[in-house]
Order: structure tokens, then C-alpha cells, then sequence
């Protein structure tokens, strides 16, 4: 199947998939038929980046563990490029860093060596990207990604996942103290610290101590960031 028509076909997939549950039970068969191995949907926010995958759940969580998106050589070029775009594992070792080589040498422990990453910008500038990988550790394509295809695609699987609000098969964890949480939950009921710190009997630089730690854990750039997102997460 030439990658032109498997994009189609992911399309035509992704259309007749009514629940999160269908969709993720057919993606691998469809990854299969192209002769790649497993996928990885991520999407990727400054304070916040998930995965749907079927990858290894060992891999996943040392992924995130280790703040693997940082690191990620593949991330990286789609951020930088926004294009659909071939990669592996045994490119240019002399100009890579010791992280990434490590970083590669684990990915492949895990089967992941090769295969096509296609980006795309989705709301409020964020990006996310849907990644075909192989144990293969090069990959050799007859002809050129069509771009429109592959973005047209990815960008309507993201879309049915929003739909969905498909759950991650894989994301960061934060901990927060008690107090940060507690703190938090009263910022989200629409409380200001000055109340907080009356209703908790906690001085107002104790309060403001608690919720900017509590930033600082979700790396949220406000307050009100860091409690919708802390929301969101469910942790309060």
C-alpha cells in the first residue's frame, strides 16, 4: 500500500470510528498493514504533553519519567520543521549529544529505531504530531510523503480524538503536597489568597508560598494557568 492511500485510509478509519475504544482498537491493525510496527499520537503543550500510543507501556512511562520531550531529536525536528518527515535512529552520530544517543540506544531497546513523524499546528499554536515507527533500523521510502495527505490525516485524527476527549495512553505525573492542592481547589473555586489565607487560617505569604510551588510543579506561567490545568488533570 503506497503511503498516499494509507493516509486515506486512516482518514476513512478515523471517520467510522464512533468511540475512543474503536478508534484505538483499529489504529494498530491499520500501522500493521503499512509495514510499521506501532504509533505514537503526542501532543504537545508547553505545560503539558500527552500520548495515544501503543508503544510500550515500560517505554511510555520511562519516556515521560525521564522528560524525554526534551530530549527527543524527533520532537524537535517537527517543532522546528512542521513537516512530514522520515527519521532513524543511525543518522549522524558524530553531531549528536551524549543525551540523545542514550536516548536512541533506549528507544531502540524497545523496538524503535525508524519511521515517519508528521506534524501538524493545532489550537492556540500548540503542535501535535503522529509518529509510524519501525524496528527497522533504517527506512527507505519509494516515493516523496504527500504532504496535503499526511497533514489532511493527522489533522482529522486530531480532531476525533478532541471529539472524544480520547485518554491518554501515557502523560507526565505531578505531585502536589496537600496544601498546594488545597490551595489550589480554593483558587479554583474563585477564591483570592488574601481569602484563602483566612479560610485555611494560613498567613497570606504562606498561601502565596503553596500556590507558587504548586506553579512551579505543573511549570504553569500563572496562577490561573496552573489551576485549570491542575483542573483539567484532575488533581483537585
Amino acid at each position: 500500500m503506497d503511503l498516499k492511500t494509507w493516509f486515506q485510509r486512516l482518514t476513512d478509519v478515523t471517520s467510522a470510528a464512533r468511540t475512543q475504544e474503536v478508534l484505538r482498537d483499529a489504529l494498530p491493525d491499520l500501522v500493521e498493514e503499512l509495514g510499521f510496527d506501532c504509533y505514537a499520537y503526542l501532543y504537545i503543550q508547553p505545560s503539558r504533553t500527552y500520548a495515544y500510543s501503543n508503544y510500550s507501556p515500560e517505554w511510555l512511562k520511562h519516556y515521560f519519567d525521564s522528560d524525554y520531550t526534551t530530549i527527543d531529536p524527533v520532537v524537535k525536528t517537527a517543532s522546528t520543521t512542521l513537516r512530514p518527515f522520515t527519521w532513524c535512529s543511525g543518522g549522524s552520530r558524530h553531531s549528536e549529544t551524549k543525551e540523545v544517543r542514550r536516548f536512541y540506544s533506549e528507544a531502540g531497546d524497545f523496538g524503535i529505531r525508524s519511521g515517519i513523524s508528521i506534524p501538524i499546528r493545532t489550537a492556540c499554536r500548540h503542535m501535535s504530531m503522529l509518529t509510524l515507527a519501525s524496528s527497522k533500523p533504517s527506512l527507505t521510502l519509494d516515493k516523496d510523503i504527500d504532504q496535503i495527505a499526511a497533514v489532511t490525516a493527522v489533522a482529522f485524527l486530531h480532531a476525533k480524538l478532541e471529539e472524544h476527549n480520547a485518554k491518554p495512553t501515557a502523560q507526565p505525573t505531578f505531585e502536589l503536597t496537600a496544601k498546594q492542592t488545597l490551595c489550589l481547589k480554593w483558587s479554583a473555586e474563585g477564591k483570592p489568597m488574601k481569602s484563602i489565607a483566612t479560610l485555611e487560617n494560613m498567613s497570606f505569604a504562606t498561601v502565596n508560598f503553596h500556590l507558587n510551588n504548586a506553579r512551579k510543579v505543573l511549570d504553569a506561567g500563572s496562577l490561573a494557568q496552573a489551576t485549570a490545568l491542575a483542573t483539567k488533570l484532575g488533581l483537585i
